[in-house]
């Protein structure tokens, strides 16, 4: 007897799952978004298996599970490296980098005799291979693929053995099982679960890329995030040449741990030391710029805030911000003339994260009040000195995770000059002036 068929309504936005269809979707609050899918019978995707029930104790950790993907920075985000059976996703704007890198990443795996599939079904085998020559990759017997048939790659992989597969990208890969277009919700999520089951019974390290919408998330059921091990955003801009790779997810590794990568013509490469790229082209005097020791994942990294104030010529000033949250501007202006009498009432503010950075660490309080005042006043701060720490509502100063870290970034990078909490012992830190504070008019003082 035949199953039942059960027809479904999905949002293209969210994944939110409806049994009629509506006009607006519940989860997401879009409007039009639900469209009618059939869901496959759980008869035809059922697998009789034999369960498996071990103790906790009994489990020996697998040898040899990581191998490094060849590239420093990758690696960082990662945890240490690839993971055999592990499945990952990675999103980002159009032209970012994304295939650029994971190209570059399976020629260097083949170049260690590992068997390493590229599958595209975005761009044919010689447009593949153009881009390659244009980075300069020479990989000879790196196996590609222009397919967007599922079955065709689960029959390629039946007849060979691949260490890591990489799938440019998930929206364009269908499954014939399921009645609907490449990209659906339900194919998205079918095909992934299909692959899913191909990399943990195979030991075979998958990388998947995946478009985003245009609110910066992955296109495709919210779900799709959970059936991954890992998932990693490209930021930057791409008229900047800083490239950064965060894991928003990870399995394996820290969340929120990020590698920064340059582009080049010769493809993304990795940066060693951010900070100093970061304030290669920082001015040594300048009114409104303040440096900030910054906590991003693991990494300590040194920012630049520029701040620039200018009287308005409209009823309603502006107030733009570009690598921060535009309501913790609202929050460190109210505190500044609440507690500090600073009056911004009548004046335009821009605020700019140099680097095309997006910081939202609360230690950038304090650096982003004293960078106000800087340009309010017209007044150039110390150039090797460095401001942290989170500001509260009623002016004070609150310590910040990780201060140590902080203060030895900026050591390395010769900022001996450090404005922060009142929760560091002073005379631990050699060759650096710290000067603790409890209030933001305390920092004020001590930045003249």
């Amino acid at each position: 007897m035949l199953a039942k068929v059960k027809r479904s309504f999905f949002c293209t936005e969210c994944g939110h799952e409806a049994l009629k269809w509506l006009g607006q979707c519940p989860g997401c609050k879009q409007w039009g978004s639900l469209t009618e899918q059939i869901k496959t019978p759980q008869s035809l995707r059922s697998h009789h298996r034999q369960p498996m029930v071990a103790t906790y104790g009994s489990i020996q950790p697998g040898a040899h599970l990581r191998f490094s993907s060849g590239n420093p920075e990758m690696d960082r985000v990662l945890g240490g490296g690839f993971v055999k059976g592990s499945l990952l996703l990675i999103g980002g704007d159009p032209g970012i980098g994304k295939s650029t890198l994971l190209l570059q990443i399976a020629a260097g795996l083949q170049a260690k005799s590992m068997q390493v599939l590229y599958l595209s079904g975005e761009e044919s085998l010689a447009q593949i291979k153009l881009r390659g020559e244009r980075l300069g990759i020479e990989a000879d017997e790196l196996s590609l693929m222009a397919e967007t048939s599922f079955e065709v790659l689960d029959q390629i992989l039946q007849d060979r053995h691949v260490d890591v597969l990489i799938i440019d990208s998930i929206q364009t890969l269908y499954t014939s099982t399921v009645p609907s277009g490449p990209g659906s919700v339900t194919q998205v999520r079918e095909v992934t679960t299909k692959i899913l089951e191909l990399a943990k019974t195979r030991d075979m390290t998958t990388v998947l890329i995946g478009h985003i919408t245009k609110e910066g998330q992955i296109a495709g059921p919210k779900t799709l995030e959970h059936m991954v091990d890992g998932v990693f955003y490209f930021e930057g801009d791409a008229y900047h040449q800083l490239r950064i790779l965060r894991a928003q997810k990870n399995r394996f590794g820290p969340a929120q741990e990020l590698g920064i990568f340059q582009m080049t013509a010769s493809g993304l490469v990795d940066v060693s030391n951010p900070s100093q790229l970061l304030l290669d082209q920082r001015p040594d005097t300048c009114a409104g710029s303040v440096v900030v020791p910054c906590i991003e994942g693991t990494r300590p990294l040194l920012v630049e805030i520029q701040v620039l104030l200018s009287t308005s010529t409209y009823a309603a000033p502006r107030r733009v911000a570009m690598g921060i949250d535009a309501n913790r501007l609202a929050l460190i202006m109210a505190v500044l003339e609440k507690k500090a009498g600073v009056q911004l009432a009548g004046l335009d503010i821009f605020v700019n994260v140099v680097g095309g950075l997006s910081i939202g660490e609360p230690a950038l309080d304090l650096a982003l009040a004293l960078a106000i005042y800087s340009s309010f006043r017209g007044l150039a701060f110390h150039p090797h000195l460095a401001i942290f720490g989170e500001l509260g509502l009623a002016g004070e100063v609150r310590a910040v995770s990780q201060p140590e870290r902080r203060l030895k970034e900026c050591l390395n990078m010769g900022f001996t000059r450090i404005i922060c909490p009142k929760n560091i012992p002073v005379e631990s830190h050699k060759g650096l002036n710290i000067l603790p504070v409890a209030h933001l008019v305390d920092a004020l003082e001590a930045a003249l």
